[in-house]
């Protein structure tokens, strides 16, 4: 019965409309495009509830269903048939919550760019990690623990988030001040901000040694230097002896900053201003405007 229907509507729809007009065919292209999408995002939103086993077990219903008809399995095909015809009715009773939430989704702006995957406000969203960011940063200044943070840009660094445990986690203050914590397994490395996202964490970076690099700098401003001069990475940097705040970029350092200084330099050059291509190779001890 499903099977026939389908292929009717195939005929009498589908088939028709491309044989009358050359440029039906395109809309019909970008009508399937369309349903084949919405159908993915049903089924990816579904698979986050626990309507995902219900929805297999109706998949292997219209499986018997379909090999009863082609087997000729008379009394089994009619009563599958007649329960699926009143398939629609059941399936609202039995997914209304989700349902419902999807039409809550729907209903409102941002949730429902959420639910076609665009993000319409990614500046906002990165100012908001920049703030999360500064805020973690200023934290473990003032307890002296040691940070480093690197904030990819265009130029990707795969090969430096391999070295480290993958994470992909929400950025949060709380994680990357837990995420340094001394004698804990992920202190020791830098954190890799990737995408919005907390990518990585105990990762290795390449080391400065440029001699005109100040000797009183450790291994963490070396190796924030390191990865800025061979990245565009931004790179935050928490002195464990000194409880200092420093920023990495370009292959420069700029040493001892406020949190005011630490948002506005992150803002100023993940947010406001194009990324250069050319690297700045002289390292400044201390911008604090």
């Amino acid at each position: 019965m499903i099977g026939q229907t389908l292929e009717s509507f195939y005929k009498t729809q589908i088939l028709k409309n491309i044989n009358t007009s050359p440029l039906s065919l395109i809309t019909t292209i970008l009508d399937l495009v369309i349903v084949v999408f919405l159908i993915y995002k049903a089924f990816k939103m579904l698979k986050e509830t626990r309507a995902w086993q219900l929805l297999k077990g109706i998949a292997v219903l219209i499986a018997i269903t379909f090999i009863s008809g082609y087997l000729k399995l008379t009394i089994l095909n009619y009563i599958l048939t007649s329960v699926m015809s009143y398939g629609v009715i059941m399936l609202i009773i039995v997914f209304q919550p989700e349902l419902r939430r999807a039409l809550e989704q729907l209903g409102t702006t941002n949730r429902f760019s959420r639910f076609l995957g665009i993000d319409q406000d990614l500046n906002a969203k990165k100012k908001e990690n920049i703030y999360k960011i500064a805020i973690a940063a200023v934290e473990l200044a003032k307890e002296k623990k040691g940070a480093l943070m690197v904030i990819e840009r265009e130029i990707k660094i795969q090969d430096i988030i391999g070295t480290g445990i993958i994470m992909n986690s929400e950025i949060s203050p709380q994680l990357l001040v837990n995420i340094f914590e001394p004698k804990t397994p992920l202190h020791d490395g830098a954190v890799i901000i990737s995408d919005n996202k907390i990518a990585a964490a105990s990762c290795m970076l390449p080391l400065a040694d440029d001699k005109d690099i100040a000797r009183e700098l450790g291994t963490r401003h070396r190796a924030a230097i390191g990865i800025s001069k061979e990245s565009d990475a931004v790179v935050v940097v928490v002195s464990e002896e000194t409880g200092k705040m420093s920023i990495a970029k370009d292959g420069t350092l700029i040493a001892d900053v406020r949190e005011d200084v630490l948002k506005k330099i992150l803002i100023k050059n993940l947010i406001t201003e194009p990324i250069h291509t050319s690297r700045n190779r002289k390292v400044n001890k201390k911008e604090n405007k």
